[in-house]
């Protein structure tokens, strides 16, 4: 009885809600975010801006389960679909049922028949597997051109973010030229410096605004250009219109950064999608009632855990700025030191490490930066593995990158069980109308079949 109840309750509730829909919709994924990559990030912005992470402000909040169809940890493109189309698929597909062949409708198409506009935001290449669930139906992930093809012929109003991978791959059995020049035939205005971007406007048509030839930079090397706000507020300006709009975007590369264990890289993505929430946000001030905003992440990626047992490592978290540069450029690096040296030593390595982390090798031993004993052999033996002195010795190549991040992280109490995927289940957070439907606890799929639901007029 109480059962029946509950439920009736909540249809109840459901009903009351879509009676009066939401006219825009905004659905914020991080790629490879789940808890510990968002407490991270808004513990390091306490420390040092003394603000809270928006992110994690919204009323309403779930746990969100993630398994594909068949796995228990997913991969992109299954989650992605999960999310975009309702259903659970194989890892691997994109936009289609786990046979390979049924495709699905995604929240994207559905908001596209009830008249509204829509907008695909990334900071990855834009025919990745998360975007690609959007608007993509395809067995394979991998397969980046035809994908492309698919959001040529979606005839959605905006994309935005990083470039197409592979838009010229001639050994594809579907090629039919390069996707840009594909792109303007099917009458998109296609833009690729910020020049052009700021000129964009309503009259513009359909828009594809490329930050980038690939991925956008990392935020933590600071480079000039667009970032993932700038994509949403064009977006909003491009969009709006009586009917609404639908617009996804996704903070891909906190995936990419977990995926190297590199925590200070993945916080400051996260910090890059929460500026862009608070763009969304802002314009839901302006329209309280007509406004929803949902954030989720497809999966956790790394497996990271946060281990504050003690209160220095929480005092020094704003010495994560220590670290200048994502940890994948740290072989550059080491190699310009030793470039004219026939038998260097891990002495000449050590300055990398001093530039790139802050690591100290001989400060006071009461600097929290400075290299322990434990932590130099740590070190010194990843030296050696990297550059083994045996002949026949096979040498790994990321050693010394990774034992960097190992000990780097490890004075501020992070560390990574993995660097692939887990099965940690995410959290989802909402604002605005409707956001009540979005607490407690549910399957991935339960976000696009509701949004399905509230993108009807």
């Amino acid at each position: 009885m109480r059962k029946f109840i509950f439920t009736l309750f909540i249809a109840i509730l459901a009903t009351t809600i879509l009676a009066d829909n939401p006219k825009y919709i905004f659905l914020f994924i991080g790629d490879g975010m789940s808890s510990p990559q968002l407490n991270l990030t808004e513990s390091f912005l306490r420390k040092t801006k003394k603000e809270d992470l928006l992110i994690n402000q919204f009323p309403y909040k779930a746990s969100t389960r993630t398994s594909s169809a068949n796995a228990v940890v997913t991969d992109s493109a299954a989650a992605g679909t999960a999310i975009a189309c309702g259903e659970k698929t194989n890892n691997g597909r994109i936009g289609m049922a786990a046979d390979g062949t049924t495709k699905l409708e995604s929240v994207a198409y559905a908001a596209q028949k009830a008249g509204k506009k829509v907008g695909i935001i990334t900071s990855v290449t834009i025919n990745h597997a998360t975007p690609a669930a959007f608007y993509a139906h395809r067995p394979s992930r991998g397969q980046y051109y035809e994908i492309a093809l698919d959001l040529v012929n979606s005839n959605f109003d905006y994309f935005g973010g990083g470039g197409v991978d592979k838009p010229e791959d001639k050994k594809s059995d579907e090629f039919k030229g390069n996707i840009y020049e594909l792109a303007k035939q099917a009458r998109y205005t296609i833009t690729s410096t910020p020049e052009e971007f700021a000129k964009l406007n309503k009259d513009s048509g359909k828009v594809y605004a490329r930050g980038s030839n690939g991925a956008l930079p990392y935020e933590i090397t600071k480079q000039d250009g667009l970032k993932l706000a700038d994509f949403v507020a064009k977006g909003i300006e491009l969009l709006d219109n009586p009917n609404g709009f639908f617009i996804m975007c996704e903070g891909g590369m906190i995936d990419w950064a977990c995926h190297d264990n590199d925590a200070v890289s993945a916080l400051f993505e996260v910090i890059a999608l929460n500026e862009a929430v608070k763009v969304a946000y802002d314009f839901a001030q302006k329209h309280p009632q007509e406004t929803l905003i949902v954030i989720t992440g497809d999966h956790e990626t790394g497996g990271l855990k946060l281990e504050f047992d003690n209160a220095a490592y929480e005092a020094n978290l704003d010495k994560l700025t220590l670290q200048t540069q994502t940890a994948g450029v740290f072989n550059s690096m080491a190699r310009k030191l030793i470039a004219d040296k026939k038998d260097f030593t891990f002495d000449d390595i050590k300055p990398a490490f001093t530039e790139l982390f802050g690591l100290k090798f001989d400060g006071p031993a009461d600097d929290f930066m400075t290299v322990t004993p434990a932590e130099l052999k740590t070190l010194q033996d990843a030296f050696d593995a990297q550059y083994p002195k045996e002949k026949d010795k096979k040498a790994n190549r990321n050693a010394l990158k990774f034992a960097g991040l190992k000990v780097f992280n490890g004075k501020f109490g992070i560390t990574w069980s993995t660097l692939g995927h887990s099965a940690l289940p995410v959290i989802t957070t909402a604002y605005g109308n409707s956001a009540q439907l979005f607490q407690g606890d549910f399957e991935n799929t339960y976000i696009s079949q509701t949004l399905k639901k509230l993108v009807v007029k």
